[in-house]
């Protein structure tokens, strides 16, 4: 086999596994909470159940962003090319997370507190529940920059595909998802002004973002190519007679 197709049919679906397992662990979480299951090996959620899910969600979503961002570091000190082909599945997977810890807060928190007057699906709940989140997203700032960096994911998640790449163009492709930059940002300052006391994991969170994002400055400055020197135009015997 050669190493595309290792990469291919070997290492990316035991990547895409081991994605998914914190997703199905807390699945497994909840059921068994429910009292659906009673497999040992799962632990119980605290006496907070819907705090662990959507700190469970979110943490994995920063992790996710830090791997996606950890990438081309790795592989410019390392010279390991192939951890370039990852990069996507594991910003898909970033975006997979954060996406659960978005339904988790709409359903669970806003959808939860909802009066339903004329059933749960109706237009009116729809119209309620979209004032309920727009007005959680005005009057607190961690809602607000959680949002806009889930708001910022999704223009990456759709041109992830190959087909996307050839239609915007390598350049345009790249100037898009460097917004993956913001989202690190983003994501760290939500989590920071969410827990307000205790601040060492979004402080490890943010160390990780920040040392990621200057290496990226660094290695731009480092390599950048010098500017072209342009000659002095010659000067005409008659002007330096």
């Amino acid at each position: 086999m050669t190493q595309q197709q290792i990469t291919r049919w070997l290492l990316k679906p035991v990547v895409f596994v081991a994605s998914l397992v914190p997703a199905v662990y807390l699945g497994l979480q909840v059921l068994k909470t429910l009292g659906y299951l009673t497999w040992s090996a799962v632990a119980d959620l605290s006496a907070n159940p819907l705090s662990d899910v959507t700190n469970g969600t979110g943490d994995w979503t920063i992790r996710f962003i830090c791997i996606a961002l950890a990438v081309t570091p790795l592989r410019r000190l390392t010279g390991w090319n192939i951890v370039i082909r990852f990069r996507r599945l594991l910003g898909l997977f970033a975006f997979f997370y954060a996406t659960l810890h978005f339904l988790t807060y709409v359903g669970l928190d806003r959808l939860a507190g909802l009066d339903f007057p004329n059933g749960i699906v109706s237009l009116t709940t729809v119209r309620l529940l979209a004032v309920s989140i727009a007005a959680d997203i005005y009057k607190r700032p961690f809602i607000t920059i959680g949002f806009t960096g889930f708001v910022l994911m999704i223009p990456l998640a759709l041109t992830s595909t190959t087909g996307m790449i050839r239609r915007l163009g390598g350049r345009r492709w790249q100037t898009l998802h460097r917004l993956i930059y913001l989202t690190g940002v983003a994501a760290v300052l939500h989590y920071w002004w969410l827990v307000k006391a205790d601040i060492r994991k979004p402080a490890m969170y943010g160390a990780i973002v920040v040392a990621l994002l200057g290496f990226r400055v660094y290695w731009a400055r480092a390599h950048a190519k010098p500017a072209p020197v342009r000659p002095a135009p010659a000067r005409s015997p008659s002007a330096s007679a």
